[in-house]
């Protein structure tokens, strides 16, 4: 589907400044979409009725025709948008502006004596409910997860080739024990694979079962028919999970679900974002130049780190969409009420802005290289991290006190490896603890980071 639009007269900045960056999601979540969604529920749900046994009235449909009536949403252009549309201004219902479409459609394909079969027993609900679970589960598959997935991949290929650079950490902002650019970086590899395998693991559910969740037209119509078979049947032909359970509305609880899940990955990202932000604040990073951009409209010497401050606020608002469907979406009043219907709606908007953070944040890491020799250079500035390796080996060796000596020679001053020399000089301990001691290098102070930035201990996953 290609349709018109004037990005700059645009409300939002996803339909106006964003557009290009955002249009894949838009086969998913434009009202266009969500018709084409609802034509989808709509033409399975006859074709399965005319498979049913014990369902008379709906005629059998052979394979020519049943591929027809797929085609209406598998070819589903501009003009049949439209055209839905026009039916929706008319009779200001959108789920029967489908239906009526559909009618008419069948009449062209000389299927009138299947007509009265089109949202047979069904509420809007039913077809909203399959619609939006389909629309969302397919853009999280198609879109959202490839998305993550080259985030994954680039931190992966970071975190294995920066492995062994050693690099000054920071606690509290202040200079801490040496870990690896490659350790770090595969701390984010390691979460952001396992939210985005959580993200992929929720089923999505839906449900049909009439105005009040009681299958009553359907028992008055054919009490012969086992609706709870036949509604679990064809919601797992749509592959949801089938809930019979509900008032008139699917509960949406494994959409909430999924929004705290998208959440929890965003959250993650932030975090990724932020640390990279200050690492090129430190110079352990660098940025490539893009031609022609400028980093200041004043200052020419900038180049700012806008892919991650993008990232972030990006990723901040889709959050807080996010969470409030979360809280939301799984309440309605008695056996329904409209006020899910508006905030469903803007659920491609927090994709959105998931997907815009995404791709910064992907911009963000391949633009970036390494400076080892700021890295060594800041970590040998530091000697005081020894100090715990230095108490760590006296504690082994019984010294009394060892912490507090150590307290009392770095705490709140600076030191050298000369001062640390001399001091170990002055202990009372073996020559070979104290060439032990001698021996140790902020550089070489690492532990197992260089192991860690390699360990993949879970199963390898690049997206959803």
């Amino acid at each position: 589907m290609t349709t018109t639009f004037a990005p700059m007269a645009a409300l939002s900045p996803l339909d106006g400044r964003y557009r290009r960056d955002l249009a894949e999601l838009a086969g998913y979540f434009s009202e266009a979409a969500l018709f084409r969604y609802r034509v989808r529920v709509e033409v399975e749900y006859l074709i399965f009725l005319s498979r049913a046994q014990g369902i008379a009235f709906v005629p059998s449909l052979d394979s020519h025709q049943q591929a027809r009536l797929r085609a209406l949403y598998r070819e589903f252009t501009d003009e049949h948008a439209e055209a839905i549309a026009a039916w929706d201004r008319k009779v200001n219902h959108d789920v029967k502006a489908v239906e009526y479409w559909l009618r008419e459609q069948l009449e062209g394909f000389g299927l009138t004596h299947v007509q009265e079969a089109v949202h047979f027993a069904l509420t809007s609900e039913d077809v909203n409910n399959l619609a939006y679970s389909l629309l969302v589960r397919d853009a999280r598959d198609m879109v959202m997860g490839p998305a993550v997935g080259q985030i994954i991949e680039r931190l992966r290929h970071l975190a294995d080739t920066e492995a062994t650079t050693a690099m000054l950490a920071r606690t509290h902002g202040q200079a801490a024990t040496p870990t690896t650019f490659g350790k770090e970086i595969n701390v984010f590899f390691m979460r952001l694979r396992r939210a985005s395998n959580a993200c992929k693991e929720i089923k999505l559910t839906g449900k049909l079962n009439g105005a009040t969740g009681t299958f009553a037209a359907q028992v008055a119509a054919l009490p012969e028919v086992d609706w709870l078979k036949f509604s679990k049947a064809f919601v797992r032909s749509l592959d949801l999970e089938p809930v019979l359970l509900t008032t008139q509305i699917e509960p949406h609880d494994t959409l909430a679900m999924l929004c705290d899940a998208l959440k929890h990955t965003n959250v993650i990202m932030l975090d990724l974002c932020q640390d990279m932000w200050r690492y090129i604040s430190d110079g352990y990073l660098a940025q490539a130049l893009q031609a022609g951009e400028v980093g200041s409209s004043t200052m020419p010497h900038k180049v700012n780190p806008i892919d991650f401050e993008n990232a972030e606020g990006n990723l901040g608002i889709a959050n807080a969409l996010l969470e409030h469907f979360s809280r939301k979406l799984p309440i309605s009043r008695l056996q329904r009420d409209l006020s899910d219907s508006t905030v469903l709606r803007n659920l491609g908007v927090a994709f959105g802005y998931s997907l815009l953070g995404y791709q910064r944040t992907l911009r963000g890491l391949q633009k970036i290289a390494v400076r080892h020799e700021t890295m060594q250079a800041d970590l040998m500035a530091h000697p005081e991290v020894l100090a715990e390796a230095v108490q760590t080996i006296l504690r082994r060796e019984n010294y009394p006190e060892p912490y507090e000596a150590l307290k009392n020679l770095t705490r709140g001053r600076p030191l050298s490896l000369e001062l640390l020399r001399e001091f170990v000089a002055s202990l009372t301990v073996r020559e070979e603890v104290k060439a032990e001691l001698l021996a140790l290098s902020p550089e070489r102070y690492t532990g197992l980071a260089n192991r860690l930035a390699l360990l993949r201990d879970e199963q390898a996953f690049g997206g959803w």
